[in-house]
């Protein structure tokens, strides 16, 4: 058995460094109304979508909010936060705190940036590693198996310009296009304003907040908006192995809809 559900698909954190328009954006799965979904059952659809992160909103006017990625729950992550918010917002119910795991978060807008202000050390903890270049980053081989790794170097140092890749292996993904999680680590250890390029052009502003919080912010975009089937169970009921690949839910590697899965 099975609901359908409205998927909304938005990129979160897009760049500008190509000089012809939008660069890199990190794709976020969210759902608007998942009150009751248990665990188990969200983590099923988070693995079967693929998203670097899953959003399901179980209360849109306390914005109390679940984040997953394809292998685990996150208490707290930066891109998911932010595109929420920025949805919400577009759809005329935004909300000036959300509510994951971790705690309150605020949120809210400056011209075209979505923000959130956390206390660093409520998001994922990552291997950090300074390299001596860009090039160097650029170079990097790829994810440590069982690592979350967060390779950066200065682009700029006196303007505050960093560059940045993260291979999450832990968390169930080869490498993330734009980790707010990992520039709310970043901005707490450099203490100082940053313009973060990551991955294939994603862009993050990190700058501090008061009492030791760190404030991270970019820009969004709807990507697209689909039906997808969750198969909704009671609290009290797991998700049978077989209902993985059930006719609401993909088999074999492809999406709800029965396309191929994206590239993330």
């Amino acid at each position: 058995m099975g609901e359908t559900s409205t998927l909304y698909v938005v990129t979160v954190f897009l760049g500008d460094f190509g000089g012809g328009g939008d660069t890199g954006g990190n794709e976020l799965g969210l759902f608007l109304d998942t009150q009751g979904l248990p665990e188990r059952t969200r983590q099923h659809v988070a693995a079967d979508l693929g998203f670097a992160e899953t959003v399901f909103l179980e209360d849109p006017a306390t914005g109390r909010l679940h984040i997953h990625t394809p292998a685990k729950e996150l208490p707290l992550a930066g891109h998911p936060l932010v595109g929420t918010s920025w949805l919400l917002r577009r759809g005329g119910t935004g909300v000036q705190v959300l509510n994951p795991p971790a705690g309150p978060v605020p949120t809210w807008a400056e011209g075209d940036l979505t923000w959130i202000r956390a206390a660093p050390e409520s998001a994922p903890e990552f291997d950090t590693r300074q390299m001596p270049s860009p090039a160097d980053v650029d170079a990097w081989a790829g994810a440590e198996p069982g690592a979350d790794l967060h390779i950066w170097s200065w682009e700029d140092e006196a303007a505050g310009r960093v560059r940045v890749r993260v291979f999450p292996s832990g968390m169930g993904i080869d490498e993330d296009e734009a980790t707010g999680a990992a520039a709310l680590r970043l901005g707490a250890l450099l203490g100082r304003p940053l313009t973060i390029r990551q991955g294939m052009g994603s862009r993050i502003e990190v700058r501090p907040g008061p009492d030791g919080t760190v404030e991270v912010g970019g820009r969004c975009a709807l990507v697209e908006t689909r039906g997808y089937r969750i198969p909704w169970t009671t609290a009290a009921t797991v998700l049978p192995d077989e209902a993985r690949g059930n006719d609401g839910c993909a088999r074999g590697g492809r999406d709800n809809d029965g396309r191929p899965p994206r590239s993330r």
